[in-house]
């Protein structure tokens, strides 16, 4: 009686196997791999110095018409700040121009709400070293307060695809130095 018991679980099992098998094996098959979104970034700077600064783009295809927002919130602001350096990777070859570049006072969009810009902040940028670096002087300087703000960028994404870093520097109020603010990791597909 016990060796029918044990005969008739071992089948079982063996059909549960058979049965099962081919359905794990078959779903990777079934599934775009493109439409995975890892929640995982990839950081080059490691060290408790980093800071990771919120963004969001538009669209993240290689050549596309892109609108990239970099969010200055106020956990990631000390004190008013009176200029902001933006350092762009050398690999992110795309042109920018003063006309496609704007600061604003933004609403951070969620779930059921659009990123946008309330209010336009009036500022003279100045573009250097051949695209890599980009300077914002605010003509009033941008409040420790509980708003958002964002520096926004309309350019075509590169020809490349991968991970571009971005990193930002600010000077305060009452300080000589520009301090460093944190960083960006766009990704083009």
């Amino acid at each position: 009686m016990f060796k029918l018991q044990k005969k008739s679980f071992l089948y079982l099992k063996i059909i549960k196997f058979l049965l099962i098998s081919p359905i794990l094996v078959l779903t990777p098959f079934f599934t775009n791999p493109t439409d995975v979104r890892a929640g995982l970034e990839f950081q080059w700077e490691q060290d408790s110095g980093y800071r990771r600064l919120k963004w969001y783009q538009k669209e993240e295809k290689r050549r596309f018409r892109n609108t990239i927002y970099f969010f200055f919130r106020p956990s990631d602001r000390k004190s008013d700040l009176l200029k902001i350096n933006l350092s762009i990777p050398k690999s992110f070859k795309t042109k920018l121009n003063q006309e496609n570049i704007s600061f604003c006072k933004v609403k951070i969009g969620g779930f059921d709400t659009r990123t946008k810009c309330i209010e336009e902040i009036a500022a003279d940028f100045d573009i250097k070293d051949d695209n890599l670096s980009l300077d914002i002087f605010p003509y009033s300087p941008i409040p420790y307060s509980k708003d958002s703000y964002a520096l926004v960028l309309k350019v075509f994404n590169p020809r490349r695809s991968g991970l571009y870093q971005f990193h930002s520097f600010g000077q305060y109020a009452g300080k000589s130095a520009s301090n460093y603010l944190g960083s960006w990791t766009i990704v083009i597909d």
